[in-house]
């Protein structure tokens, strides 16, 4: 076997989805050493095309001294991060300038992996909100079965966008051709004997236990900065500083976490309308799809409580969570 490095070189004009699996399926053979079957089991994918895509590659002169393809210190990232927390998986793609960009690159990338994972299963689908969510749908290709459908983990916020949960889930569901299913509340009551007046709403009960059977979950979080969707509501306005006070690093399907991920004693986390947490947990898949480094304190600490076994975020934030302590 070669001694082998990558290259970052991305070809002009690439398909991010094809590079990224052709260097994950490259890394793992010639670097990792695992064998082909070890790698379509892992990547979820044939062997004829584990096989395909390793002769190509030695085909086209990129394993010599070097295995030239692009993304390798992405994939060595996504390895050393799953490894340090405890993932099953981790995708890292390129730091790229721009901001939406950037998400636009993470939520495809979110898209590639959901896609592998569901394709063909008869399954429920959570979903959460926020712009790179919303971009994933773009790079999904998987289809369920009929019977399958799609849930908005959290309640909505007020004001309408394409980042809403609602939106997000819509999207989600037709392009997998399945029934959609929504919390139609506000994320945030007024008090917690406010959300237990809601939930006697039996319609809505029946979608919030739909949001704990669900086999998978694609779900984003925020930082806690004053210009948010979600800081932007007035119950969560009014009381971010006693949220800041308390310890909380950022909101994950709209509960305030401190640093090692526990939910702070405020009331605002027993009046939210979604997911907790701790049922996010026991997931078979959970992905965690987040970038930003803005963010690296709320995805710390969401790795550090173990909520999800999967992560699809930037080479900046990877870096960030391999320093420090875990």
């Amino acid at each position: 076997m070669p001694s082998s490095e990558i290259e970052d070189t991305m070809p002009a004009g690439a398909n991010l989805a094809e590079e990224l699996e052709r260097a994950r399926v490259a890394w793992l053979y010639f670097v990792g050493g695992q064998t082909q079957q070890e790698i379509a089991e892992r990547m979820n994918i044939t062997r004829l095309k584990v096989n395909k895509i390793i002769g190509q590659v030695r085909d086209t002169g990129k394993v010599q001294i070097r295995v030239g393809l692009p993304l390798s210190d992405c994939i060595d990232l996504a390895e050393r991060v799953s490894a340090r927390y405890g993932l099953v998986e981790s995708v890292v793609v390129p730091d790229v300038a721009d901001y939406l960009e950037q998400k636009r690159v993470i939520g495809e990338a979110a898209g590639m992996l959901a896609s592998s994972l569901i394709n063909g299963q008869d399954m429920g689908v959570g979903i959460g909100s926020g712009r790179t969510l919303s971009y994933a749908v773009r790079a999904l290709t998987a289809k369920l079965r009929p019977t399958s459908w799609v849930v908005g983990l959290t309640g909505g916020v007020t004001s309408g966008s394409s980042t809403n949960t609602f939106e997000v889930a819509t999207a989600f569901a037709r392009s997998l051709g399945v029934e959609c299913h929504y919390l139609t509340a506000p994320i945030y009551c007024a008090n917690p004997e406010s959300r237990d007046a809601v939930l006697l709403n039996e319609e809505l009960t029946d979608v919030l236990a739909r949001t704990e059977i669900a086999d998978i979950g694609l779900v984003s979080c925020g930082p806690l900065s004053h210009d948010t969707s979600l800081t932007q509501i007035r119950v969560v306005k009014d009381h971010l500083d006693a949220i800041l006070n308390l310890g909380a690093v950022g909101e994950f399907m709209g509960c305030f976490l401190d640093y090692q991920g526990r939910p702070v004693d405020h009331f605002l986390n027993e009046s939210i309308i979604a997911l907790p947490p701790d049922k996010l947990k026991i997931k078979p898949i959970s992905v965690l799809v987040s970038g930003g480094t803005d963010k690296i304190p709320i995805i710390r600490a969401i790795l550090r409580a173990g909520y999800v076994n999967r992560l699809v975020t930037s080479e900046s934030v990877a870096r960030a969570l391999l320093q420090g302590p875990r």
